[in-house]
Parts: C-alpha cells; sequence; structure tokens
C-alpha cells in the first residue's frame, strides 16, 4: 500500500510539474511576457527542489520494496523524462530572448517590394501586398537598432522600427509600415 502512494506521488508531481511548466513556456512564447521568465526560472528551482526529493524518497524505497520496485523504478523513468523538457525549454526561451519576433504589415495602399530589414541581423522580405503581414525573426547580435527600406511605386522608402535593443530583449512585436518612424514600442 505504502509503494503505491509513492507510485501515485511520483506520477502526479511528473504530470503536474510537465503541465505547469509548459503553461509558463506556452504563455511566454504567444505574449514575450518577461515577468514570465522570472516565474519560469522561480517554478524551476522549485520543481526541481520538489522533484528530486520525491525521486530520492522512491528510489530509496524501491532498494528496501523488492516486490514493488519495477513500479517504482518505472515512475523514477517518468519524473526523469521531465529533465530533457526542462532543458529543451530553457534551450528555446534563450533563442526567444535573442530574437526579434516582429509581425510587419503593409499598412499602405500600395505594394511593398523588395524589404531590406537592416540593423542587428538583415532579412528581407520580397513583397508585401497592401494590408498582408509577414513574420520575421531577426537576431539580436547586441546593441543594434532595426530600419526597413523598401520600395513603394519604385520610389525608396525608409523607416525605424526599433531604435534600441540589445541582447537579452528579444520580444514579439508588430509593425505597421506606412513610411513613418516611430518611436514606441508595439508589444503584443
Amino acid at each position: 500500500m505504502i509503494a503505491k502512494k509513492y507510485v501515485g506521488l511520483g506520477k502526479g508531481t511528473a504530470v503536474t510539474s510537465f503541465v505547469i511548466g509548459t503553461l509558463i513556456f506556452g504563455i511566454y512564447f504567444l505574449t514575450s511576457n518577461s515577468d514570465l521568465l522570472f516565474v519560469g526560472y522561480v517554478f524551476i528551482i522549485l520543481a526541481g527542489i520538489t522533484n528530486l526529493l520525491i525521486l530520492i524518497a522512491i528510489l530509496a524505497k524501491s532498494k528496501s520494496d523488492s516486490t514493488n520496485r519495477k513500479k517504482l523504478l518505472k515512475t523514477s523513468g517518468l519524473m526523469l523524462i521531465n529533465l530533457p523538457i526542462m532543458f529543451l525549454f530553457i534551450w528555446f526561451s534563450l533563442i526567444l530572448i535573442g530574437n526579434m519576433r516582429i509581425t510587419f504589415t503593409n499598412s499602405t495602399q500600395n505594394k511593398l517590394t523588395d524589404i531590406k530589414i537592416v540593423g542587428c541581423e538583415a532579412e528581407y522580405i520580397s513583397e508585401l501586398k497592401p494590408n498582408e503581414s509577414k513574420t520575421v525573426w531577426v537576431e539580436i547580435t547586441g546593441d543594434c537598432s532595426i530600419h526597413l527600406e523598401y520600395l513603394e511605386n519604385g520610389e525608396t522608402k525608409k523607416e525605424t522600427v526599433v531604435w534600441y535593443v540589445t541582447s537579452g530583449m528579444g520580444q514579439k512585436m508588430k509593425h505597421e509600415i506606412d513610411g513613418k518612424n516611430k518611436i514606441i514600442f508595439k508589444k503584443n
């Protein structure tokens, strides 16, 4: 009976940790809310300590309970599956904070062509029809700004997208291409 409690506790902890961690990461991915990075770090520490203590208890119980050893070791394995998932979420979060995910929308009445995104990392959009949008990931390579240069009716136009970004400042944002410089960050 005691082994069943250990198995239930281990499985419940593993599933709960996975669900909460996935929710934190998913919401961060969709919103780029930097507060969630702090929440995620605190969660990793607390969940890590909790999972480790429960894992040690289950392994100790498996050593003394030969009848239920297989079930207890399977539960330990389930708990350990969360480790590579956690490292994957951390790795992808580092990619997210190192990139600006900008959705460009053509707010003009004309087709825009040869759209060059310059500053930080250079990117390119061949054309955007009126009201068409495209999302581009721009890697932040240090202290930099992001500008556009494009053709509208054969005329070269320039505008600033972001005046200043730096490493670790990645986020999701929208930018309407309209030929006007904008000083304000427009977050999703």
